[in-house]
C-alpha cells in the first residue's frame, strides 16, 4: 500500500502544492497525447487549443476535482486524477498503427520520465553537502509517487486507459473489434477493482502499490 502522506502534518503548505503537481502532471500526460498526435499528422489538439499548459482547458469537472477531492477526504492511501481527454483522430495519422501505438504510449512515458526526472533532482540535493529545504524533498518525493501511479494506472488494459489502447493498436483486426466492445463496461470494471477487497485494501490499491513500490524502490526511494 502507497501512502502519500500530503496531510497535516509540519508543512501544511504541502497539501496545496501537492494538488499542484497532481494537475500538472495529468496536464503534461494530456499534452503529450495531442503533440504525438500533431507529429503524425493530426491537428485535432492543436485546433482544440490542447496543446497549452494553462490548466482551464484541460479540467474535468471529475478527474480532475471531485475525485481526488473524494480520494483526500476519505483519507485514501492513493491519490491519483485525470484530466479532459486530449481530441486525437487517427483518420488523420500519416501512419495509422504506428501513430495509434505511440500516441496512446505517450501520456504514459510522460508520467515516467516526470517520476523519473523527480527522482533524479531528489537524489542529487541529497547528495550535495548542504541540506536542502524539506518541504522541497517532500514535493520531490510525491512527484515521483505520483506520477509512478498515474503511468502504472494508465497501463492497465482496461479501456479507455491508454494501456488499453496500446494493446489494441498491436491487435489483429478480427481482435480489436471484440475488444473493443469492453469499452462500454471499462468504467464497471475499474469501479469493481476499486471495490473489491483484497487483504487490508482493494484489489487496484493492492495492484497499483506492489508496482509502485517495485519501481519507486528501482529509483531508490
Amino acid at each position: 500500500m502507497v501512502n502519500y502522506n500530503i496531510r497535516g502534518g509540519k508543512m501544511p503548505e504541502l497539501f496545496a502544492l501537492s494538488i499542484i503537481i497532481l494537475l500538472f502532471s495529468v496536464i503534461i500526460h494530456e499534452v503529450m497525447h495531442g503533440l504525438v498526435a500533431l507529429k503524425f499528422g493530426d491537428h485535432t489538439a492543436e485546433q482544440a487549443g490542447r496543446l497549452t499548459l494553462n490548466p482551464i482547458p484541460h479540467i474535468d469537472l471529475f478527474g480532475t476535482i471531485l475525485l481526488p477531492a473524494l480520494l483526500i477526504f476519505t483519507g485514501s492511501p492513493i491519490l491519483f486524477g485525470w484530466a479532459k481527454p486530449v481530441p486525437v483522430n487517427p483518420l488523420n495519422f500519416s501512419n495509422l498503427r504506428k501513430g495509434e501505438l505511440l500516441v496512446a504510449a505517450a501520456g504514459i512515458a510522460a508520467n515516467f520520465s516526470l517520476a523519473i526526472a523527480a527522482a533524479v533532482i531528489f537524489h542529487i540535493l541529497n547528495a550535495l553537502p548542504q541540506t536542502f529545504p524539506a518541504l522541497l524533498g517532500s514535493l520531490l518525493r510525491f512527484t515521483v509517487l505520483i506520477n509512478l501511479v498515474l503511468g502504472i494506472f494508465n497501463l492497465f488494459p482496461i479501456p479507455p486507459l491508454d494501456g488499453s489502447k496500446v494493446l489494441l493498436s498491436q491487435l489483429p483486426y478480427n481482435l480489436a473489434r471484440s475488444y473493443q466492445r469492453l469499452e462500454p463496461y471499462g468504467f464497471l470494471i475499474l469501479v469493481i477493482l476499486m471495490m473489491v477487497p483484497f487483504g487490508r485494501s482493494s484489489l487496484l490499491q493492492t495492484i497499483l502499490g506492489f508496482f509502485v513500490g517495485l519501481f519507486s524502490n528501482l529509483l531508490g526511494f
